[in-house]
């Protein structure tokens, strides 16, 4: 109760004081809409009891993409805290009430996968917002996963990125592994992922009521070795091996052998370049 209690204030007093600052933020332009979301997403971490621990660290190469698995709204928390970050999500997330206000106000692209006439809209979208320095984040499953595997990587959706690239010449695309470990301090079986996954037809509401209840989930961020995009580097080549990374460095973390992982050095931060094949 406590708990459910501190949520609802934070959310209060970002609805009452958050909204209109990043509102004027964003349409201003000024350097405070990329924290604020940070800022917010810091307080939602300790809010719902959230536990991190993060292994290497982002690129500092732009224009970066960062590719993620996805299983729950919470890994829009967990990365949203660690840097400011714009995400690519469906359109219908755009509809939802108050989530959908703080997508907007997060500066998410909405791509809608039914209205492929968008495509060129939304390319220049991409290409904005990685002109302007902000790395850019993809779930590169295009759906939830239960939290125990990955899903296959759809490499249409890097295609838009790449896509998106053209006129900037290359960039860099990032693996992102967000692994839920520990519940209370005790290491998560299969059968209690779900307390932090949320995915099907889950309701959402009475999901956020169970991580608040539940709280004390202990969770593994791990960024990978970056990987340099150019016109010459295949889509299919690119999902295969953001895919290998991300199940690599996810399997490690829900096995506890993430310490194993070598962390990301200056020395590599310069990326691995893919070989050119037919898209």
């Amino acid at each position: 109760m406590l708990r459910a209690i501190s949520a609802v204030t934070v959310l209060l007093l970002f609805i009452v004081f958050g909204i209109p600052l990043q509102w004027i933020s964003v349409k201003l332009g000024l350097p405070t809409k990329r924290w604020i979301p940070v800022l917010f997403h810091k307080l939602c971490v300790h809010m719902f009891g959230l536990r991190m621990t993060v292994r290497g660290r982002p690129a500092t190469e732009r224009p970066l993409l960062l590719v993620s698995n996805h299983s729950s709204w919470l890994d829009i928390v967990v990365l949203s805290s660690i840097l400011p970050v714009v995400f690519i999500a469906k359109s219908e997330i755009a509809r939802w009430p108050l989530f959908g206000l703080f997508a907007k106000l997060q500066r998410t692209i909405f791509v809608d996968r039914a209205r492929r006439q968008e495509t060129l809209a939304v390319n220049r979208m991409i290409a904005s917002r990685l002109a302007e320095g902000d790395p850019v984040v993809l779930f590169g499953e295009g759906t939830e996963s239960d939290g125990n595997l990955i899903l296959p990587f759809r490499s249409a959706l890097l295609g838009v990125f790449h896509e998106a690239l053209g006129e900037q010449g290359g960039g860099f695309v990032q693996p992102v592994s967000v692994a839920y470990t520990r519940l209370q301090g005790i290491p998560m079986g299969r059968q209690h992922r779900p307390v932090a996954a949320r995915y099907g037809k889950m309701n959402l509401p009475s999901h956020i009521k169970r991580v608040l209840r539940e709280g004390a989930i202990d969770v593994a961020v791990t960024f990978g070795q970056p990987i340099k995009v150019g016109p010459g580097t295949g889509r299919k080549s690119l999902a295969h091996s953001t895919e290998a990374a991300v199940r690599h460095m996810t399997n490690a973390a829900l096995a506890g052998r993430d310490t194993l992982l070598k962390p990301i050095s200056s020395d590599d931060s310069a990326g691995v370049s893919l070989p050119a094949e037919s898209r």
